[in-house]
């Protein structure tokens, strides 16, 4: 019987540059959304401009959900987001199985919404984040 090859871990710097390159993208469509729907707005009329102002608030409040949606569904198609794809990382299940839909999700939205518990990964042996160990994943480097 043969043992598993141990993983390499992701170190905390590599998945902070991911995850700020994913922030990145997703602030970067809804600002240009925003931007897009303020500039139709504008040629309509005042009242629909200052609607649409209302609502690109609103929506800045949604970004932590935008993010954490965009996270989950890249985890479970892919394993990994666009950034991390840039530095070779990958999410993968702690356990040998595939990474389920519901694991993606309760790691997106922790991440989301209470990013200061990925300052564990700085102590972690295997520098897994709260959003790691609720969802029982980690973060390896892959070719």
């Amino acid at each position: 019987m043969s043992t598993p090859a141990p993983r390499d871990y992701a170190g905390p710097v590599s998945r902070a540059i991911a995850y700020a390159l994913d922030t990145l993208i997703v602030a970067s469509f809804f600002t240009g959304g925003a931007a897009l729907a303020g500039f139709i707005t504008s040629v309509m009329g005042a009242e629909i401009h200052d609607l649409t102002r209302a609502a690109a608030s609103a929506l800045l409040l949604m970004l932590p959900a935008m993010l954490a949606a965009y996270c989950a569904l890249f985890w479970a198609l892919a394993g990994r987001t666009p950034g991390m794809a840039l530095l070779g990382l990958r999410v993968v299940a702690v356990r040998p199985q595939h990474l389920s839909w519901i694991s993606a999700a309760v790691r997106a939205v922790v991440l989301a919404y209470f990013p200061i518990g990925a300052v564990w990964v700085l102590v972690d042996r295997r520098h897994q984040g709260v959003h790691d160990k609720l969802a029982r994943t980690a973060v390896v480097r892959v070719g």
